[in-house]
């Protein structure tokens, strides 16, 4: 067996598709049995398809077909009991665990209700996360590494938004990804003595499900009421320093792969900015 990752077990959340499926296959096909995880249902504030069943088990039959092993089950991120329980099946036939990859995430952009849209989305992507790294902490050991998506959108201000509370699904989006960033830190910390490497990506516009959708299209054109993808597409550039519209989900698992890798064995803490140059282009440099 060879690749960056032979022999390592990882477990992969929201990996039926969009960027989870892509550090799932990614990682099999750098030699690593997965855990896979999805909710594979909807959410009713989030006002695109999430992912399927059936979604999760092409995931499933992808790394199959790299003659990798795969445990793949629906498991809310929201249940810590239930992703302890899939943890304990993934770990008992596979055999140990070693790299976790807290992917799982929504974007509820003008959901309604507005508070509950703010509710789901700090139940998914901050508590959610916190809970699939806090369910595989017992089964880490020194040389693991734990890696979670954040967001480019954590380093933008909740308090730019020109209408405070018109859009808490939007707003909740930048807090829980701001938070999560702060919980990787702090849990990079703790971690150091035990070996354990703890480490946060963080996207800027990506190529998937979450980025193509209607409320995301009138998040980046609010001046019109049903934006196209065409006519968002025309913002999409913007945001980079590159003139790219988003980065592909492989952009991202390359990234993943590396620390997850032992070529990584001596980086821990870090926020990585895959953003093709949006920081360098929307923030000052500060000593």
């Amino acid at each position: 067996m060879s690749g960056r990752v032979a022999g390592k077990v990882a477990f992969v959340t929201g990996a039926a598709r969009g960027q989870g499926r892509s550090h799932a296959v990614r990682l099999a096909a750098e030699g690593a049995d997965i855990i896979a995880v999805d909710l594979c249902r909807d959410i009713a504030t989030v006002g695109y398809p999430l992912a399927t069943p059936e979604d999760l088990a092409e995931t499933a039959r992808q790394v199959e077909q790299l003659d990798r092993r795969i445990v793949a089950r629906e498991a809310d991120t929201r249940d810590p009991v239930a992703l302890r329980a899939v943890l304990a099946e993934g770990v008992a036939e596979l055999g140990h665990l070693d790299v976790v990859v807290a992917n799982a995430g929504i974007a509820p952009m003008s959901g309604r209700p507005p508070l509950q849209a703010w509710s789901d989305v700090v139940d998914v992507n901050l508590i959610g996360s916190i809970n699939t790294i806090q369910a595989a902490l017992p089964h880490l050991g020194a040389g693991a590494s734990i890696i979670a998506t954040v967001s480019f959108a954590a380093m933008m201000s909740t308090e730019s938004a020109p209408n405070p509370g018109g859009d808490p699904g939007g707003t909740g989006y930048m807090w829980a990804k701001r938070t999560l960033a702060g919980y990787v830190h702090e849990l990079g910390r703790a971690a150091v003595p035990r070996n354990i490497r703890v480490n946060a990506v963080h996207p800027t516009n990506c190529n998937t499900d979450m980025l193509h959708s209607r409320p995301m299209y009138r998040a980046f054109r609010p001046d019109l009421e049903n934006p196209t993808r065409e006519e968002a597409e025309e913002i999409f550039p913007t945001m980079q320093g590159f003139a790219v519209p988003y980065v592909e989900p492989g952009d991202i698992s390359a990234m993943v792969v590396f620390l997850a890798s032992d070529e990584s064995r001596y980086v821990t803490g870090m926020q990585m900015r895959v953003d093709a140059g949006a920081y360098l282009k929307l923030y000052d440099w500060h000593v």
